[in-house]
């Protein structure tokens, strides 16, 4: 399985909720209590996402974090790397050498280079903004076949899910 640490997870969770009020300046402490995570580790992301240029620090009393730009303009992949590194499957990236003893005679690694480009470039396509849209409830209208309304469960990924279909009979 592959998955990201739950420092990314939360993240993301701040940055989306922060995308749904672009204007604001949050402060640690607020967002903490919005989203139900602990401080110490909202603060360190908070510091850590400015120091990356996802998020703009302000100080004083009316101090806090706010996104750096539009939430359309910062890519998922843009808080991953800050937070985690360079995005790849396995240890041997595409931006030089890594940690893999194996990697200079490994005859899979020009294979899991293409892999890792195409993660890459799928995270890096999906904006904040996206990723703060909410997904569509059980019962609500996804797909329209032949004219008639089709209802389904909400699709299990992040990524809202609508189509319209048209059948000839």
């Amino acid at each position: 399985m592959i998955r990201i640490t739950k420092q990314t997870d939360y993240g993301i969770v701040l940055t989306s909720h922060m995308a749904g009020d672009p204007e604001r300046v949050f402060t640690a402490p607020d967002i903490a209590e919005e989203t139900q995570l602990p401080v110490p580790m909202v603060s360190k992301i908070l510091k850590h996402l400015a120091r990356h240029g996802v998020l703009t620090s302000y100080r004083g009393a009316n101090g806090g974090y706010a996104l750096a730009r539009p939430a359309t303009e910062i890519a998922i992949s843009e808080v991953i790397t800050a937070l985690e590194g360079p995005i790849a499957i396995t240890e041997c990236i595409d931006d030089g050498p890594g940690d893999c003893n194996h990697e200079p005679v490994c005859p899979m690694r020009g294979n899991w280079h293409v892999i890792n480009r195409a993660v890459r470039q799928a995270l890096a396509g999906i904006s904040l903004a996206e990723m703060a849209r909410p997904l569509p409830q059980a019962g609500d209208r996804l797909v329209t076949l032949g004219g008639r309304a089709a209802t389904a469960a909400a699709p299990t990924t992040a990524m809202p899910a609508t189509a319209t279909l048209s059948a000839e009979t």
